[in-house]
């Protein structure tokens, strides 16, 4: 009987430190690091933990509401990679898919990057393997590469130029009309620009699966009940909805758009996270996400792969720098040259339109 107390209490007393390796061992199969946090306030700590080390937390608009409600910076690709790149923070927490903390890992390879889930990938970024993308560039040697930031730092690597959906037209016309030009990897995104500017650059086959998930039987539907409502939409979408779409722009375009419309009524074809802050910033509008071809409890397009960030894995990966995000310092160098070639590209812009 006192053996078996003993042994009771001793299993009662296992170390967090070994609690913790065992969840190291399982952090590249699960992704998190799967430890329980019991009577935990989440957001006080995160708050804390931030303070004391030195942590800017990065969020994309499509991250669930509790998290864009504590970030220091909500924004889009581009914005977020302009943080990135000037952030002093000692380290950066990027809540977001695996590109994007990447990025931020390349464009600043001494600070410690982690991201809340290491499996929060991008159905965009997978659908343009690096092989078969180095074999498509190989069989088109004049053509220059221009990629959206939505891809691997393989990809990048790979690439001339980077864009976003934000600066994706100014890129592109900073190109000499002459250039052949190959776009990878939203085939959308390519044949909208192809139109917006007369070009007929070279698609690589690749989409995103949420901005090709609305349904336009569905969104008739809608239209007809709210028949005072403008659609608008992220040039992700396919071409159908982009047709009938009265306006059409990046994330933050789209936020924009609303902000500054007479409108009071939209119908947004786009990932469902912008609605928190779209209706943050207009509580007297009317935002009704864009109707999804599969039947969910949202009604709307959601990315499985944001939504995989949560409070107890934002908590977990800042108290324990886990997982951190590393980026081979040979390819590093390659994938820097066409990101810093778009963010120099943007700043300029940015210079014409404010003076």
């Amino acid at each position: 009987m006192q053996k078996e107390v003993i042994l009771h209490f001793l299993n009662l007393k296992v170390t967090p430190m070994k609690t913790l390796e065992k969840a190291k061992k399982t952090l590249e199969e699960k992704g998190f690091l799967d430890l329980d946090t019991p009577n935990i306030d989440y957001v006080k700590e995160i708050l804390k933990l931030k303070k004391e080390k030195n942590a800017i937390l990065l969020a994309h608009y499509y991250q669930i509401d509790e998290i864009q409600e504590i970030a220091d910076f909500v924004g889009d690709s581009l914005a977020l990679a302009q943080q990135a790149a000037k952030t002093d923070a000692d380290m950066i927490v990027f809540a977001g898919v695996h590109f994007m903390a990447e990025t931020a890992k390349i464009l600043n390879p001494t600070k410690k990057v982690v991201l809340p889930d290491l499996l929060a990938g991008c159905s965009l970024a997978d659908s343009c393997p690096p092989k078969e993308f180095s074999e498509f560039k190989k069989q088109h040697p004049d053509h220059l590469v221009v990629t959206y930031i939505n891809c691997s730092a393989e990809i990048k690597a790979l690439s001339d130029y980077v864009c976003t959906s934000s600066n994706a037209r100014k890129i592109i016309d900073s190109i000499p009309l002459d250039q052949p030009i190959i776009f990878a990897p939203d085939r959308n995104l390519g044949a909208y620009l192809n139109k917006e500017t007369g070009r007929e650059m070279l698609l690589w086959d690749g989409a995103c699966i949420v901005h090709e998930a609305f349904s336009m039987e569905k969104l008739i539907t809608l239209y007809k009940e709210h028949p005072d409502a403008e659609l608008i939409a992220h040039p992700e979408s396919e071409a159908h909805m982009l047709q009938v779409a009265k306006y059409i722009g990046s994330t933050s375009g789209l936020l924009n758009h609303v902000r500054t419309s007479k409108k009071k009524k939209f119908i947004v074809a786009t990932e469902a996270g912008i609605l928190f802050q779209m209706l943050q910033e207009n509580p007297d509008k009317d935002i009704i996400p864009a109707p999804a071809k599969e039947n969910n409890t949202c009604a709307c397009s959601e990315c499985a792969y944001m939504k995989m960030n949560t409070l107890k894995k934002l908590y977990l990966c800042l108290k324990y720098e886990l997982p951190n995000i590393e980026v081979d310092a040979e390819l590093s160098k390659k994938a820097i040259i066409p990101i810093e070639r778009m963010l120099e590209l943007s700043k300029y812009t940015q210079i014409l339109n404010e003076s």
